[in-house]
């Protein structure tokens, strides 16, 4: 094969995430060349088994070095930014990885031709109280400044294997006996399959979504914080009690909890205050056909696919309820 016929190349930062992985097994399907950009290539080697042989190379980027990030982009044909943290970490903050990172991959992209799709969330906001959704809405005007017809992906909170929701609040339930239902558990999430979502960029790759806009992505149910433990506690087969835990008092545990070095807090003020706001699709993506099924894939339940993942977390495993747990 010559260097003329090679299927184009597609570099992922963050291809070793939780989306990441799975955007690179979609790409990899459809056969695609795939660089995975990740500050830890030595830790990401189980990604390439994903395609044939040779198909996914690895290389050294961080968010927060230009320079590692144009390295990384040489050749591209399309790029994907599926970088983003939840809670900042040393010199990890929002600032630097979400809003600094994402601007510098829209630059980079744009300096070698590629198209770029990047990964936000519902809840971006320039305006917002929230870090985490201050520098998500700052980084999309950033992009759409610097690549005006880059694809932006809103995904509401996302499941599937490895997720940071169901996952933590399932591990939570085998230690302790009741369950924070933080500001009462009213606010309300549209949770999307992690393949759903993968899916989506690769349909992007492919030139099947249109480019300059911005999409919002949720499941086909919008469940309060409440539903979604409950149905997490029915995979899991317990019954822990569920405690309302009022906003304030949440923020001040995150707080305290920040302080314990060499330990992640269960919660911190920054993600009390998301969790203020509804994390559903809009009206107006939705009317616009800027979501899941207006480019053509048929959301998944949650309970379609939640057992098959947090089987682990029952008191028997796959035994529990079977007559053969003793």
């Amino acid at each position: 094969m010559t260097l003329a016929n090679l299927p184009p190349l597609v570099t992922v930062f963050g291809g070793s995430g939780f989306i990441g992985r799975h955007v690179v097994r979609e790409l990899a399907k459809r056969g695609y060349r795939i660089r995975v950009a990740v500050r830890r290539p030595d830790l990401a080697g189980f990604l390439q088994p994903l395609g044939n042989v040779g198909q996914i190379s690895l290389s050294q980027a961080n968010l927060r070095y230009r320079n590692s990030i144009d390295r990384a982009v040489e050749g591209s044909d399309y790029v994907v930014n599926c970088v983003g943290i939840l809670a900042e970490s040393g010199r990890n903050s929002f600032e630097a990885v979400q809003e600094f990172g994402a601007r510098a991959v829209a630059e980079a992209a744009r300096g070698v031709g590629a198209q770029l799709v990047h990964i936000s969330a519902i809840g971006a906001n320039t305006h917002s109280d929230s870090g985490y959704a201050r520098t998500k809405g700052r980084a999309e005007a950033a992009i759409h400044a610097v690549k005006p017809d880059a694809i932006i992906y809103r995904p509401s909170i996302v499941f599937g294997p490895e997720d940071g929701f169901f996952n933590k609040f399932a591990d939570m339930a085998r230690m302790s006996p009741v369950l924070p239902l933080i500001g009462g558990g009213k606010t309300r999430f549209q949770p999307v399959y992690v393949v759903d979502v993968a899916e989506a960029v690769a349909r992007a790759i492919e030139g099947k979504v249109a480019g300059g806009k911005i999409y919002e992505l949720g499941g086909p149910e919008v469940l309060t914080f409440r539903e979604c433990l409950e149905a997490m506690l029915k995979a899991t087969s317990r019954n822990n009690r569920l405690v309302s835990i009022p906003f304030s008092l949440a923020s001040m545990i995150g707080s305290i909890a920040s302080l314990v070095p060499l330990v992640a807090p269960p919660i911190t003020p920054d993600q009390v205050r998301l969790l203020k706001k509804d994390n559903v699709v809009s009206r107006e993506a939705d009317a616009e056909g800027r979501t899941l099924k207006g480019i053509g894939i048929t959301p998944t339940l949650v309970n379609s696919v939640l057992d098959s993942y947090l089987v682990q977390y029952r008191p028997h495993g796959q035994y529990t309820g079977s007559g053969k747990a003793a």
